[in-house]
């Protein structure tokens, strides 16, 4: 397979904003990039824990929790893993290598298509990350809408490249990646006319909200012109609802049927509970960006209360014709008429023309200069 979009001897990045940009693009006709609604990803990854039937549950359970896709992780064990392969943190009490445990999370084409299966009888979008070759050509007979490049595999060119090619949005995830393997990348991606995604996303299982990087979530937003998200494993939904508020397209985050859940992943995850009332502040988020206030035509819709609540001039005391007035003069109250106590200097210094009894509205007719 030919990268031609990745040698640079000068080490300069690649990225050329503006050039085959795509600053929205549809995931199974749902808009994405789009500034009134975020698309939000439930993230099962191994916490299936190789079961058929758990996988399935969690179509339904994130289908419930107002997910827009569940996306889910495509490991072979032969086509991306050695038996020396290290772990990470070792976990697992049934597997002795993570060899051993990325063959036990594989599922036959089959059950992959029984998976992909349910996603469209609950009509929620089926997606999962290829980690091989293989893994690609094994999703793409299940007419995935999307591709999803997990935080380790942004080196991985050809993986990137054979995503692109099929023409589908490819969603980057860059929680291991310098700004300039981020760029690159992204250029890989458009060079071959694919849309494209990026995620905001801090490798750390949990993430302390701390180090979730929103500041960084801004800057990809000014550098790209692609849709941007955040891909949290923080356990908390602050985050993704702070994400939201400044105009991400897209949050992904793991989900668990329980905090007690044997898996990798469960420490960064929020329940099933938690992503629903998570997705139910997004969506009001949503809402909110989606309608523009205009601050003058609601104080004109407010005028009957604005005269009930704004204070006005009154008399402090017995006031006589001829008299200079002094803010000794004045009270201010609820009157709903007269001048408002904003414009107090209008009846600062001038002569009454007429008696005015205490707690009487001063009018701007009651003065001459």
């Amino acid at each position: 397979m030919a990268i031609s979009t990745t040698k640079n001897t000068s080490g300069e990045s690649l990225y050329n904003p503006g050039a085959s940009a795509t600053s929205s693009f549809e995931i199974d006709s749902v808009g994405v990039g789009r500034s009134d609604r975020t698309y939000v990803i439930a993230e099962v990854a191994q916490a299936h824990d190789g079961s058929l039937g758990h996988a399935i549950s969690f179509v339904d359970a994130a289908k419930k929790a107002g997910a827009d896709a569940v996306k889910f992780q495509t490991h072979i064990a032969a086509e991306e893993s050695t038996v020396e392969e290290p772990w990470r943190i070792r976990f697992s009490p049934e597997d002795e290598r993570r060899y051993d445990y990325w063959k036990r999370m594989e599922f036959s084409p089959q059950a992959w298509g029984k998976i992909a299966e349910r996603c469209n009888e609950v009509g929620i979008t089926f997606l999962s990350s290829a980690f091989s070759l293989e893994a690609i050509r094994l999703l793409e007979k299940l007419d995935m809408s999307a591709w999803k490049v997990g935080s380790g595999e942004v080196s991985t060119f050809p993986l990137i490249e054979a995503m692109a090619k099929t023409g589908m949005p490819v969603l980057i995830s860059s929680g291991m990646s310098t700004w300039k393997e981020v760029e690159d990348a992204v250029a890989l991606v458009q060079g071959k006319g694919a849309p494209c995604g990026v995620f905001q996303c801090t490798s750390a299982y949990p993430t302390p909200v701390q180090n979730v990087g929103l500041n960084v979530l801004r800057e990809m937003m000014e550098r790209f012109e692609v849709p941007v998200g955040l891909s949290d494993h923080s356990a908390s939904a602050t985050p993704s609802v702070a994400a939201a508020a400044l105009g991400a397209s897209m949050v992904e985050v793991h989900i668990a049927m329980s905090k007690h859940a044997f898996g990798p992943d469960t420490s960064s995850s929020l329940t099933v509970e938690e992503f629903g009332a998570m997705v139910s502040q997004i969506r009001e988020i949503d809402l909110m960006r989606s309608f523009n206030v205009d601050k003058d035509q609601r104080a004109n819709q407010l005028q009957a209360m604005r005269d009930t609540f704004q204070k006005y001039i009154v008399a402090s005391r017995p006031l006589v014709a001829g008299a200079i007035l002094s803010e000794s003069d004045f009270r201010y109250k609820k009157t709903g008429r007269g001048v408002l106590a904003r414009d107090v200097n209008t009846l600062l210094g001038a002569q009454l023309n007429r008696d005015i009894d205490p707690d009487e509205v001063i009018k701007i007719e009651d003065v001459g200069r």
